[in-house]
């Protein structure tokens, strides 16, 4: 996350915000009340409705034979490994044939991975040298409007030390740049996170957050009609079950903190559950996911990043009976186990996605109001082939994107078919005046 000690006094959004001892959240749309405490400007016009970007990133590449996508809208086909997405396919692209040309013929994994966001040629050696990460262009423009300018998340912790193409494997470990030379420091822990977005400092680490906003709660609820009640209720009783699990994760990092200064071995190197991380993966990457989705609701940020595994990862899924830990496993890409891998990933996208189109504002969701996307920095683990990248998107962003499609741009010309394109355009459709974005001058037609 972002390290906000030294930045400006922040524009916080003039949301209605539920606020208590030590914190203030945004509420959701409620019909009854003035749109988010703003005033209706000149015109009679409701003010915008924030647009958010997230990022869930997968490592290794898919198991190509079944991530295929044909047809349009509700009539749109999924290949097996994009099951999951199927309820909300009509709100989803399916986009291949884009690449990363920096990460094409400079050998493998850290270098297919470090500029997955930014679209930066990569240094070799001790010194680090890339660029920029979409996301953090993103925060440096908007995040300004909120209370944390981004979130970055991951599920594994980054390792050290050098792979043998001579780029460091800080490059496989973290997707989010703040500059050429430094990755944003990433967050592995759901406790943190979540204290995060809340300011839990403390003694308010052990006093739930519903607590300290629960006299203003009360107060609105009695000022609301009767479906912004429910809708209240509804919203604080999903904060209140993250906040549960979460309470349960606090407890197993903090014996493992103590664990750490008696042994004097660092966190950072030992496995989970000692290290205090979720023993079980699935209940790891959930969490997050849930904290994500509730960052954008409270509006605490509007720009997320979740590395789901890093590149060279060793997470094991023997939930989905596969034996091989993630990074041997795709060396098989095309096999039955991989492909159940494939599809447990897209269904981490397809609950985030879920979670946000469940959330109203006005006639449209936050999902409606977001762009989603689901990358991965190679298409066959086996052949380490970054020369076209798996990529999902979710979300109309406002409306300024078109959805239910499956775009390939295969057979276009190299030129017309740079991720940073997309990139590119992403940035314009969330406002920003940019023209320039890695090695694309021009937004992706998309």
């Amino acid at each position: 996350m972002n390290d906000q000690s030294n930045a400006a006094p922040r524009k916080v959004s003039r949301r209605i915000l539920l606020q208590g001892a030590g914190t203030a959240m945004a509420l959701p749309w409620l019909e009854s009340l003035p749109v988010w405490g703003t005033e209706m400007p000149t015109g009679g016009d409701a003010p915008k409705t924030p647009k958010r970007f997230a990022v869930q990133f997968m490592a290794c590449g898919v198991n190509a034979k079944h991530w295929w996508a044909k047809g349009a809208g509700d009539d749109m086909e999924l290949g097996k490994s994009l099951q999951p997405m199927e309820p909300l396919k009509h709100k989803m692209n399916m986009v291949t044939g884009l690449f990363n040309k920096s990460a094409v013929g400079v050998g493998i994994h850290p270098g297919q991975t470090g500029n997955i966001l930014s679209g930066a040629a990569l240094q070799k050696g001790s010194e680090l040298r890339g660029g920029i990460s979409i996301d953090q262009v993103l925060a440096n423009h908007i995040g300004q409007q909120t209370a944390q300018a981004s979130l970055v998340l991951g599920c594994e912790q980054p390792i050290t030390g050098y792979h043998e193409t001579n780029f460091s494997m800080a490059y496989s470990s973290h997707i989010s740049w703040q500059n050429a030379t430094s990755p944003v420091p990433m967050e592995v822990y759901p406790s943190l996170a979540f204290d995060s977005l809340f300011d839990n400092r403390g003694n308010r680490r052990n006093q739930s957050v519903l607590d300290r906003v629960k006299e203003h709660a009360e107060s609105l609820s009695r000022q609301v009609s009767a479906g912004d009640k429910a809708k209240l209720d509804e919203y604080l009783s999903s904060i209140r079950e993250v906040e549960k699990r979460i309470e349960r994760m606090r407890q197993q990092q903090d014996k493992a903190t103590d664990r750490a200064a008696e042994t004097g071995k660092p966190l950072l190197t030992m496995d989970r559950p000692e290290s205090g991380l979720p023993e079980d993966i699935r209940e790891h990457m959930k969490l997050m996911c849930d904290i994500i989705a509730l960052a954008f609701q409270t509006d605490k940020t509007r720009v997320a990043t979740l590395l789901m595994c890093r590149d060279i990862s060793g997470l094991f899924y023997p939930f989905l009976n596969v034996r091989s830990a993630h990074h041997s496993a795709s060396h098989s890409d095309t096999s039955d186990d991989y492909e159940r891998v494939t599809r447990y990933y897209v269904s981490q996208f397809a609950y985030l996605a879920s979670r946000l189109d469940a959330m109203q504002e006005g006639d449209r969701t936050v999902l409606d109001n977001s762009c989603l996307m689901f990358i991965n920095n190679m298409w066959s683990g086996s052949k380490h082939d970054s020369t076209k990248v798996p990529l999902l998107l979710a979300g109309g962003l406002d409306n300024t994107m078109e959805t239910g499609r499956v775009i390939d741009y295969a057979d276009k010309p190299d030129e017309e078919r740079k991720l940073c394109g997309l990139y590119l355009n992403i940035l314009q459709k969330m406002g920003l005046p940019e023209t320039q974005f890695g090695d694309a001058s021009e937004p992706l037609a998309i």
